[in-house]
């Protein structure tokens, strides 16, 4: 299922819902373990995990780029920039598993807006079958899927 996207006062809010049948322990250790971030977002790592602490996003070649952690809420709530925009992660216990919900605050969409979202859509997907003790065997293969439906949706909001 796309992400749900809407204009809002600031711009734009894109939000993924997903159910996990997983506790919320193991959906956080992969937001917040060094160890397990790579598995499903090569570029980020945890450099200070609390609230002013920070993310940062290895650029490829050799410049780190620092994104501050702005909301911090252990097993809850992960809020942290994204370039111009802000990524929240929220965790929401169920007895079979927890919500977990995506949401970025687009502040302009640009030409770049429809990679990212298909690329969460597809870090999202990753996440899930890390978890079901499953892998996704050709990822660029989901980007590619998901890509012109996230051109469309973006292209149906700021028409």
């Amino acid at each position: 299922m796309l992400a749900k996207l809407l204009k809002t006062e600031r711009g734009y809010l894109a939000q993924f819902n997903r159910f996990l049948n997983h506790p919320v322990g193991n959906v956080w250790g992969m937001l917040t373990d060094n160890d397990k971030l790579p598995q499903w977002f090569s570029e980020l790592r945890v450099k200070d995990l609390r609230e002013g602490g920070a993310y940062t996003f290895n650029m490829g070649d050799g410049n780190l780029i620092e994104m501050p952690i702005l909301e911090l809420k252990i097993h809850s709530v992960l809020e942290f920039t994204w370039a111009d925009d802000v990524v929240r992660f929220e965790l929401h216990p169920d007895s079979a598993g927890c919500q977990f919900i995506l949401k970025e605050k687009i502040n302009k969409i640009t030409d770049h807006t429809p990679r990212d979202l298909a690329g969460w859509h597809v870090c999202l997907d990753v996440i899930s079958a890390l978890l079901d003790g499953r892998t996704i065997q050709n990822r660029k293969a989901e980007w590619e899927k998901w890509y012109p439906k996230y051109v469309e949706a973006v292209g149906e909001i700021t028409k």
